[in-house]
C-alpha cells in the first residue's frame, strides 16, 4: 500500500462529499513501530512541569457536550478505533485521535442533526493523530475503510485538518500517559522484583495501554486529568496496587495523590463497563520491542 509521510497527502481529487454505500477494505497490513526514549529523572521532571502548562492552557469543558455529540463521538471512536486495528496503529495513535476530538468538541459548536460533520472530524483526526506517531501513513482515502457512512476527497479533509489544528492552537504534540506509563511500570515492577520477568512486563503494558484508552473513551472529562496521574492510576489499577503514599512514592513523588485517587474511583466505578479490548493489534505492541523500552528503566 503506498504510504505519505507528510503532513497534508500530496493527492488531487475533486472537492466533494459522497455517501459511502459500498467501500472495499485493503487487506493489506502495516508493523506498528514504536521509537525508543531515554527516560531518566530530569526528563521526568521537565514532562511534570510541561503537563501543569497543558494542563493550564487546555481549559476543557466536557458539559458543553450536548447528548447528541456525547452519542455521535461514541459512534466516531468505535469507527476510529476499527481502522486503527485494521492498520496496527500505536496505542498513542488511538489516544491522540480521541484527545484531539475531544478538545476540538469542547473548542467550538458543532452541527447538531447531521452525520458527516462528525465522521469528517474524526477522519480528520485520526490522520493528524497518525501523521503525529506513525511511521507509514495510509493516503486519506485507504484510510476511510470500515464501511463509514461517507467518503470524503482527501482535499475536503485537509482543510479539516487545518480548521482542527487551528482549533487546537497548533498544539498537536502533547504530553499523554504513554509518556510516563513505560517508567511507572518499571519502577513499580522493580519494587516487586517484577523487573526480570520480560513478559510480565510486556503484559502488563498492553493491559497498561488498553486501560488507557478506555478510560479515554468512558471518561469524556478525562482531558482534564493529568496524564501522569492517568498513568500512575492504571498501573496501580493492573498491578492490584491501593493508592497510597507508600506506592506512589514508588512512581514518582510528582504525581498528585488526590487526583490519581479520582481516576482511580473512576476505575472501579466503571469496571463494568470498562472492558479491556481483545488481545488483537489494537493496543498491542511488539513484545520484542516492549521488552527492550521497558527494561531500560529497570
Amino acid at each position: 500500500m503506498a504510504v505519505s509521510l507528510n503532513l497534508y497527502c500530496n493527492e488531487a481529487p475533486n472537492e466533494i462529499v459522497v455517501s459511502c454505500e459500498a467501500y472495499d477494505d485493503d487487506d493489506d497490513d502495516n508493523e506498528s513501530d514504536h521509537c525508543s526514549v531515554d527516560y531518566d529523572d530530569d526528563l521526568l521532571i521537565n514532562l511534570f512541569e510541561t503537563e501543569v502548562y497543558q494542563m493550564l492552557e487546555s481549559k476543557v469543558v466536557s458539559s458543553r457536550f450536548h447528548h447528541n455529540i456525547v452519542t455521535a463521538r461514541k459512534d466516531a471512536i468505535q469507527w476510529m478505533l476499527k481502522v486503527h486495528c485494521f492498520y496496527r496503529f500505536r496505542p498513542e495513535t488511538a489516544y491522540l485521535s480521541i484527545s484531539y476530538m475531544d478538545r476540538f468538541l469542547s473548542a467550538r459548536p458543532f452541527p447538531q442533526g447531521k452525520g458527516w460533520p462528525m465522521q469528517l472530524l474524526s477522519v480528520s483526526c485520526l490522520s493528524l493523530a497518525a501523521k503525529m506517531e506513525e511511521t507509514a501513513v495510509p493516503f486519506l482515502l485507504d484510510l476511510q475503510i470500515m464501511k463509514p457512512r461517507f467518503l470524503f476527497k482527501p482535499k475536503t479533509v485537509q482543510r479539516m485538518e487545518v480548521l482542527v489544528m487551528q482549533t487546537l492552537n497548533w498544539r498537536l504534540r502533547i504530553i499523554t500517559p504513554f509518556d510516563f506509563v513505560y517508567c511507572f511500570i518499571a519502577r513499580i515492577s522493580s519494587c516487586f522484583n517484577d523487573s526480570h520477568q520480560p513478559n510480565r512486563l510486556c503484559h502488563l503494558f498492553s493491559l497498561a495501554s488498553d486501560l488507557i484508552i478506555d478510560i479515554c473513551i468512558a471518561a469524556i472529562d478525562s482531558l482534564d486529568y493529568p496524564p501522569s496521574a492517568i498513568a500512575a492510576a492504571v498501573v496501580l489499577w493492573i498491578t492490584n496496587l491501593s493508592v497510597d503514599e507508600q506506592n506512589l512514592g514508588h512512581l514518582h513523588n510528582g504525581v498528585n495523590q488526590g487526583m490519581v485517587k479520582k481516576i482511580y474511583k473512576v476505575i472501579e466505578g466503571k469496571r463494568s463497563s470498562l472492558k479491556l479490548m481483545p488481545q488483537s493489534p489494537t493496543c498491542v505492541l511488539e513484545a520484542a520491542l516492549l521488552c527492550k523500552e521497558i527494561a531500560k528503566y529497570c
